[in-house]
């Protein structure tokens, strides 16, 4: 297909994390023209607490447009943080910090939800259980703790919705994105009446919502925008992995297992999310709120004169299990398996044997045997393992890959584009302008790279100190956050 601007058709893709914003520009072949990067913090109020200025997204991605300026650009798409929160008044000026998708505060909120609407029913419709990182509970929580600002709301927007506005100065989201605010119906693939009508929410507060690759707007120099998708939706299209078979593992800030389902099947015990997918279809993933940035805690408290590349060959001098030594990365909570606010991060089984390259070791078991305890869930709605594709930050570290690949018992592939959920958003802009008639056609464009097969290390005992020390702890760990 011709651009507009002359030759092939030039993508952009954005994608607003947690810790910065990223953005790329590819052709359609997937050859990557340039990458933009800008990095902005996250606010703790107070313990168990994660909050962003909006304005901070704002500017990054201003910064990154500036960086990729010399690109005209054919179309546009997003990816972004999912769950989080801007409320804004009928200015459409934000009214109070963004609060973000591992924020805890909501605990009451999400058994006020079950209460009114029944637990059974809430999964029904949306899933999942109410989490407190989802966006409903965070409404429900402004409307009991600052009922002030909660008059002032008109509109209530997800973070790459919000950048969504700025740059156009209309309000939309995807069904992907929406299938995390936990008041979605995700079998139907629209917004849920029926809770916003036990629950007493305006429906003028949700905007509308479309499939991830359809066209929702145009930028102040008529670019056209997609809808896009929430991280996890748009990175999964970055990684191919939109058919079955295909699993992709991001070793983000948060830990992601996800898979593609034809049917939207969910778990009933709540230990797995089960969304609409940017293909169309739905998809099911379980997420640890702990994943590399488990791994950049220890760098910052233990290791703080060590790259991360320098922690991975640390840890591999390490033997299979790390000396005894077991770690939980639950440093803010967890979510999947396990949907507990109060479980907190461990480390067990010390001795005087455990050096520094066994803690290393066991930082990196502990968050990938996490990762594996929610990929068991997934298997038992269908999921298959064929391939599995590596993407986040981690996916760095060969070491890392190398322990999924050896405790998941698959093999695992890295991205020759790293970053997936911009380029999964670059890649639902094409569909959206026709540059490929869908988004499974479009995954081929998708390249992977250096394949790790499993060494047949044995890690069914680590997996069991792993799940023990879990048990053992949860009860104290509740007893301590009440």
């Amino acid at each position: 297909m011709r651009g507009k601007n002359g030759g092939v058709s030039k993508l952009l893709g954005i994608d607003i994390g947690t810790s910065g914003c990223k953005a790329i520009v590819i052709d359609e072949t997937g050859r990557v023209l340039g990458q933009a990067h800008a990095e902005y913090g996250v606010s703790i109020p107070q313990p168990g607490w994660s909050e962003q200025d909006p304005e901070l997204w704002w500017e990054g991605v201003q910064s990154c447009l500036a960086q990729l300026s010399e690109w005209k650009v054919d179309a546009i798409g997003l990816g972004g943080q999912m769950h989080g929160s801007v409320f804004l008044d009928a200015n459409d000026k934000v009214i109070r910090p963004a609060i973000l998708w591992n924020d805890q505060r909501t605990v009451a909120e999400c058994e006020e939800i079950n209460r009114t609407i029944g637990a059974a029913e809430v999964k029904a419709i949306t899933g999942n259980p109410p989490l407190t990182g989802f966006q409903l509970p965070k409404l429900l929580w402004l409307r009991n703790h600052e009922l002030s600002n909660y008059l002032r709301v008109k509109s209530v927007l997800l973070p790459k919705d919000y950048i969504r506005f700025r740059l156009t100065g209309g309000m939309a989201t995807d069904v992907s994105d929406a299938s995390g605010t936990g008041i979605f119906d995700v079998p139907k693939r629209t917004w849920s009446n029926t809770m916003m009508c036990q629950l007493e929410i305006d429906p003028a507060f949700f905007p509308k919502s479309f499939e991830s690759y359809e066209v929702t707007g145009e930028t102040a120099h008529g670019i056209p925008m997609v809808a896009g998708g929430g991280d996890q939706a748009a990175g999964a299209v970055g990684t191919g992995a939109v058919v079955p078979g295909v699993v992709s593992v991001s070793l983000g800030t948060s830990g992601v297992v996800f898979t593609s389902l034809s049917e939207p099947e969910y778990d009933s015990q709540g230990r797995a999310h089960t969304f609409c997918h940017a293909n169309g279809a739905w998809h099911a993933m379980s997420v640890m709120l702990s994943c590399a940035g488990a791994l950049a805690w220890a760098r910052n408290t233990i290791f703080p004169d060590l790259s991360y590349a320098e922690i991975g060959k640390l840890a591999a001098t390490a033997p299979l299990g790390a000396n005894g030594a077991t770690f939980l990365p639950y440093l803010t909570g967890e979510r999947s398996p396990h949907n507990d606010p109060n479980a907190r991060a461990a480390f067990g089984g010390l001795s005087l044997a455990t050096d520094r390259a066994s803690l290393a070791r066991a930082v990196f078991e502990g968050v990938t045997a996490g990762l594996m305890d929610g990929f068991e869930v997934l298997q038992s709605l269908g999921a298959k393992s064929d391939e599995i594709r590596v993407s986040g930050g981690g996916a760095k570290g060969e070491f890392w890959v190398q322990t999924v690949a050896d405790m998941f018992g698959a093999p695992c592939v890295k991205m020759e584009a790293e970053e997936g959920p911009s380029m999964g958003a670059a890649i639902l802009a094409g569909v959206g302008i026709g540059v490929w008639s869908s988004v499974q056609e479009a995954a081929r464009i998708v390249k992977t790279k250096d394949r790790f097969e499993p060494s047949g290390a044995e890690y069914s005992e680590v997996r069991a100190r792993y799940a023990h020390l879990y048990g053992s702890l949860r009860e104290w760990c509740g007893e301590t956050a009440s």
